[in-house]
């Protein structure tokens, strides 16, 4: 019989600062990109392939990363994803050309979908058997992916103002080796017998990298020209045989059967219009701070700590008490209009703004929004979820927030540019494009928050279990130690 694993807090550690370090890397490398771009010789328009390029092999991997890991044992999967990171932060540190640096960013990519859905599984496993401690577990977990977001956006300007941009990628070596030296922590689980839907992962894929290839390029080459259409269209028929393959494969990647979870699809459609309202967020708001208030890189990123602590401390000592006192439901609705509350807010910087009164109020309510929303929305995706399909229930969730996030700010970015951003050094020209885009991005909060409240059941699933509790616990005996 398992018993409660008792290095399992340690083990929690090693989980969530592989979190932090996976959602990190999306956001590091955002105040470093001038400099990349003037040493490597990045056009204006291709410059933004340094961070799509991991969001593309990211997102797109999510789901085969989760059926690895519930094949192949979780721990194995973790193990092989810091490698792969490693390499690509190496690659990516040392480039000297355009090309090398989108491969290594993409390489790092495919690391970071191999770690995220094996350390939500690894994670189930440790404290399923403990429903009360799953919670805090959960809140500490959770709490890092948006705290690596926004502390990214710190440490790359700390380390492009101090050292050089090649730094945002050598920080992932030491840490890597570190996190590979801790893993003797996880739990060892044994693989099972199972194919691997290659097909399958390489038409979500495709599709995924193509949608957002085509909203990225529409505000260069037109949202009506042929170019756009036809990517569009070939996008959405790559996600149509991404469908047809599940139907019919005999071991599908993703089982279509997996969506009549109770409370799967509501959860996974909030977490996609929560990461498209606020990743597009932090990003506009570091540029506000930097090109209209004229902060530094160290000091844009400093000026986002505020947020960051109001995440870890709500998250971790709130949230989770909120959660087992009255569901997932109210959580997730409540937190997107909070979160559109406070996006409204910013959507009224002025170009003669100061931090205190346009961006630090504000943006602590957007935080305190993100603190109420992501760790129950993620909890439900998860809840109800039979124990072997758990990374791939990850590997969804975590697919839906990344592509959320990724069109999300490439929809959001053409609209700010359209509305006066790209007039570098005009400051009503970019304030106006930085409010139309916290304008767009509070809508869809606001719609994430409305369509919570009419598709999500409340916070009892039709089994009588409480949404945010395990599916079955784990049945792997070398959970024990």
């Amino acid at each position: 019989m398992s018993t409660v694993n008792p290095r399992r807090w340690w083990a929690l550690l090693v989980l969530a600062t592989a979190q932090f370090m996976v959602i990190m890397d999306t956001s590091i490398i955002g105040v470093a990109l001038p400099e990349m771009q003037r040493d490597l010789g990045f056009s204006q328009g291709d410059l933004q392939w340094v961070f799509n390029a991991y969001v593309i092999a990211f997102g797109g991997l999510l789901l085969l990363g989760g059926r690895l890991s519930d094949l192949l044992g979780a721990r194995r999967i973790f193990v092989s994803g810091w490698t792969v990171l490693i390499v690509g932060s190496v690659v990516a540190a040392a480039a000297t050309t355009a090309w090398v640096e989108v491969l290594g960013r993409a390489v790092q990519g495919v690391g970071g979908a191999l770690i995220a859905p094996a350390s939500m599984t690894l994670l189930m496993m440790l404290f399923s058997q403990e429903p009360r401690e799953l919670g805090k577990a959960l809140a500490l977990y959770g709490a890092a992916a948006p705290a690596g977001g926004t502390a990214g956006v710190f440490l790359g300007g700390v380390f492009t103002e101090w050292a050089s941009w090649p730094w945002v990628f050598i920080i992932y070596i030491p840490i890597g080796v570190a996190t590979l030296l801790a893993t003797g922590l996880l739990p060892s689980v044994a693989s099972r017998r199972g194919a691997i839907d290659v097909l399958g992962a390489a038409s979500v894929t495709a599709g995924l990298a193509l949608a957002v290839f085509a909203v990225v390029r529409a505000p260069e080459v037109g949202w009506g020209a042929g170019q756009t259409v036809l990517e569009l269209i070939g996008a959405a028929v790559l996600l149509g045989l991404f469908l047809v393959i599940q139907r019919s494969a005999k071991a599908p990647l993703m089982p279509l059967g997996v969506w009549r979870t109770p409370g799967l699809a509501p959860s996974n459609l909030a977490m996609t219009l929560l990461g498209a309202a606020w990743i597009p967020m932090w990003y506009f708001l570091n540029l506000y701070l930097q090109q209209v208030l004229g902060y530094g890189a160290f000091a844009s990123g400093a000026a986002l700590l505020p947020m960051t602590g109001l995440l870890m401390l709500f998250m971790t000592m709130v949230t989770a008490r909120l959660l087992g006192r009255f569901g997932p439901k109210p959580l997730i609705a409540g937190g997107l209009f909070v979160l559109a509350a406070g996006l409204l807010w910013l959507a009224a910087v002025e170009p003669t703004g100061t931090f205190a009164v346009d961006v630090l109020p504000a943006s602590l309510v957007a935080a305190l929004g993100m603190s109420l929303a992501y760790i129950p929305a993620m909890m439900a995706a998860m809840s109800g979820v039979p124990q072997e399909q758990a990374g791939l229930a990850s590997g969804i969730v975590n697919t839906t927030y990344q592509v959320g996030s990724a069109l999300g700010l490439a929809a959001l970015t053409a609209l700010a540019t359209s509305q006066g951003a790209g007039e570098l050094g005009d400051l009503p020209a970019l304030t106006d494009g930085f409010s139309a885009a916290f304008l767009a991005a509070a809508a869809i909060a606001a719609a994430g928050g409305l369509l919570t409240a009419l598709l999500m059941r409340g916070s009892r699933s039709t089994n009588g279990r409480r949404a945010h509790e395990p599916a079955a616990r784990p049945q792997d005996e070398s959970v024990t130690t």
